[in-house]
């Protein structure tokens, strides 16, 4: 990305926001534009930025007022302008996480290296008594740091302070404790770079720059800090005196925090914590927060299982070894549930399930579904009343539809790969109600389950 002073101005702002106003189309907003006498360079760079500007504001604001490092609060949508391109910002941190991670910076205040900062996102809401460095190799990224720390934080950087440094990390974080250092800090965060190129899907989780091994000689310059890694990152690497921590919402999965040095609060444990859109933990249906906890050494066991349980079909890493360690396998009984993706990745689900019921057992090795005879606590499960099951078979499935007059389906899938539309349609349901089929696996088989949400 180029053409920062451009997209900076005062006079490209304020006809962005008058486009956004009137609603303006691509054909409009070029036309205008050109009479304007920009460039064609300039008209490109310019409506590139426009189709950002909606999709940063909803990262980093989502649809409310929001308070940032400075205290001050920015209104989504009328004069809100950071500096990024499309990897910058599918790479950055989302503002419900970042408000999250504020909280754990409950130590003394100190300086802080924003290692590979990117456009900035894990310094936005570190608390205003931090003095933030974002450390960068890429100019670009460097010069989106510089303009988006001073939005979002203000009052909170040191007067005249450079808030960046164009050098490697991994030399800045040799320096960091050095006596007589030009660059001294005393905690860093870092998100090592995962992929390249816009949309590209990393799927080797090691393939991280720097590696985690430099991320573990980096940790060692500072008091403390956060390293945040893919939720499925293998943490037989992770060291015992850390803290781990999944963060997620009701969905899914978004990063995995390893916490180091004054920022392990709580080392060798592992919490997975569920937060809303704004930042906060979401309360469970007993009024308790969403967190969920064990030790470092179990989950490490059980993730170092892994590969045995990864079953053919399974389109996303819903694997779980806990059937060695802590659940049982066996029938299905009158309830199915189905862990949060957060207790899926953090391997924290057989704990809380038998915490809840002891008599929770898994369907099958490897199948992160849990029966008992009663509902599991929601919202660390989805839970599901068992109608009936049968073999997966089109006829066998038809036939248990029928008889309970099932037409309105969802199809969920776990160790079977069928395309959920296709099958809806092969099946030909006719019936009223509303179920859930699920194609799965009990005791390695394949089997369809018909049950209903509770």
């Amino acid at each position: 990305m180029q053409n920062f002073e451009l997209l900076t101005s005062p006079a490209v702002q304020e006809f962005i926001q008058n486009a956004f106003k009137r609603k303006m189309d691509a054909l409009q907003v070029s036309t205008a534009l050109n009479k304007a006498g920009y460039s064609n360079e300039e008209r490109a760079a310019i409506m590139d930025y426009m189709a950002i500007v909606p999709k940063f504001r909803e990262k980093f604001f989502g649809k409310d007022a929001v308070k940032v490092g400075s205290g001050k609060n920015v209104p989504l949508g009328s004069d809100v302008f950071l500096l990024c391109d499309r990897l910058a910002l599918e790479q950055s941190t989302a503002q419900d996480i970042s408000k999250y991670k504020a909280n754990l910076w409950n130590i003394e205040p100190g300086n802080v290296h924003d290692l590979c900062c990117g456009m900035g996102g894990d310094s936005y809401f570190i608390p205003a008594d931090f003095n933030v460095t974002g450390v960068d190799l890429d100019e670009d990224r460097q010069a989106m740091y510089r303009h988006n720390i001073h939005v979002m934080r203000g009052s909170a950087l040191t007067d005249g302070a450079d808030c960046t440094i164009l050098a490697d990390v991994r030399e800045i974080a040799k320096q960091a404790d050095a006596c007589g250092s030009e660059y001294p800090a005393d905690y860093f965060t870092i998100d090592p770079a995962r992929r390249a190129v816009e949309g590209e899907n990393q799927r080797d989780l090691r393939n991280l720059t720097p590696t985690f091994e430099e991320v573990l000689e980096i940790s060692r310059h500072y008091k403390g800090g956060m390293a945040k890694l893919p939720p499925g990152y293998p943490t037989d690497e992770i060291p015992a005196d850390a803290e781990l921590v999944y963060l997620g919402s009701h969905s899914d999965c978004r990063e995995l925090l390893v916490l180091f040095g004054a920022l392990a609060k709580n080392p060798g444990k592992v919490r997975a914590i569920m937060v809303d859109k704004s930042g906060d933990v979401v309360k469970a249906a007993d009024g308790s927060d969403a967190i969920w906890c064990g030790a470092l050494s179990e989950i490490q066991a059980a993730s170092n299982k892994d590969a045995e349980h990864d079953l053919p079909g399974c389109e996303r890493s819903f694997r779980n070894a806990t059937s060695e360690n802590d659940l049982p396998v066996g029938e299905v009984a009158e309830y199915l549930a189905e862990p949060t993706a957060l207790l899926i990745r953090s391997h924290l689900f057989g704990n809380v399930a038998l915490a809840a019921a002891p008599e929770a057992h898994l369907i099958s090795e490897g199948i992160a579904y849990v029966s008992c005879g009663s509902p599991l606590p929601s919202p660390a499960f989805a839970n599901f009343e068992v109608l009936d099951k049968c073999e997966i078979s089109t006829s066998a499935v038809r036939d248990m539809l029928k008889r309970h007059n099932a037409g309105k389906l969802t199809l969920k899938l776990r160790g079977v790969k069928v395309d959920p539309d296709e099958e809806i349609k092969r099946l030909k349901p006719k019936g009223k109600n509303e179920a859930i089929l699920f194609y799965t696996r009990v005791a390695g088989e394949k089997t369809a389950i018909l049950a209903k949400r509770v």
